[in-house]
């Protein structure tokens, strides 16, 4: 039992969740609570954000028995934070100007011994008299100027995990913060030292955690838990069907019901999520993707809308 700290769910306000979101919202608060861990919501704001929508996730949660422990912090309110840490870094040498446009980008990770998805370090060598003269044509986003090429992190499910860390943005070029920063520095100023979260943030997590190096940060304990995919084998989208817990409850389907399909999916008996604490154990945790049938949802008598996978004997403590 950690008995300190905390854990945490943090969606963006993008949309209403489906229930591959709905899972990985169980999985965290489930770690949390069985280790002790107090359970934040955080509201990621910063990039794409639809009226209402974080009222709508946060009904959804609580349908569930998903709450906060706190006050739901919102990233939109959170500059001088995030400023701070800036400068810190700035103070350290570590942040330079980029005025790459996402084309820019692009066109250098396609280009021959390019890398999809990271940086080149266009702008890093960049003198002054030309930083002056792209400043006067383009306002630069920053840049952290990374001093390692990879970095490992230790992750519950997935062991050693080794990722490159490039020149990641800090701040775009509109003046908002980017994701990587502000992650590192929320967890760190919330005390949430467990990050469970989907496999499709693995590979940011040694950045992330490079990044709480240099700042003086704890890095948290992470536990990245598969995705919700359709048969096909694609990342489950809202396009797929009925899979939100509006459109599921228009065909029937009570939110309990569809936490009960959501626990069946992870090995663990219906009922409410204290009831299912008691059950979890992250060795038993399926490591597949859990496949989801829309169809499946729906059926009141059809059982978990789900193919789960075998359970493993093995977890990476």
């Amino acid at each position: 039992m950690a008995g300190k700290g905390a854990g945490r769910f943090a969606p963006s306000p993008s949309g209403r969740l489906h229930v591959g979101n709905l899972r990985t919202a169980v999985v965290a608060w489930l770690f949390a609570r069985s280790t002790g861990r107090s359970f934040l919501i955080r509201v990621e704001d910063l990039d794409r954000v639809r009226a209402g929508a974080e009222a709508e996730q946060l009904a959804e949660l609580a349908a569930l028995g998903i709450t906060s422990d706190t006050p739901v912090l919102r990233q939109s309110e959170q500059a001088d934070r995030y400023g701070q840490a800036l400068d810190r870094l700035q103070a350290q040498g570590l942040v330079y100007e980029c005025f790459c446009s996402r084309r820019d980008v692009a066109d250098a990770a396609s280009a021959p011994h390019g890398r999809p998805g990271f940086y080149p370090g266009t702008c890093r060598g960049l003198g002054g008299d030309e930083r002056e003269r792209r400043r006067a044509q383009r306002r630069p986003a920053l840049r952290l100027a990374s001093a390692v090429g990879t970095w490992t992190v230790h992750d519950l499910l997935a062991g050693e995990v080794s990722a490159p860390v490039d020149d990641v943005v800090l701040r775009r070029n509109d003046g908002v913060v980017a994701y990587n920063l502000a992650v590192v520095v929320d967890d760190a100023a919330q005390g949430i030292d467990q990050v469970v979260r989907g496999e499709d943030l693995l590979e940011s997590a040694p950045r992330q955690a490079y990044l709480a190096s240099l700042l003086g940060l704890p890095a948290p304990t992470y536990a990245h838990v598969p995705l919700a995919v359709t048969a096909g084998g694609s990342r489950l989208a809202k396009r797929d069907g009925a899979v939100t817990l509006e459109d599921l409850a228009g065909l029937g389907r009570s939110s309990r019901a569809v936490l009960d399909t959501i626990l069946a999916s992870l090995g663990l008996p219906g009922g409410p999520l204290e009831a299912a604490l008691a059950s979890f154990d992250p060795v038993r945790l399926p490591r597949d993707p859990w496949i989801v049938d829309p169809a499946t949802l729906i059926s009141p008598s059809a059982g978990p809308a789900c193919k789960p996978s075998a359970p493993t004997d093995k977890v990476h403590p």
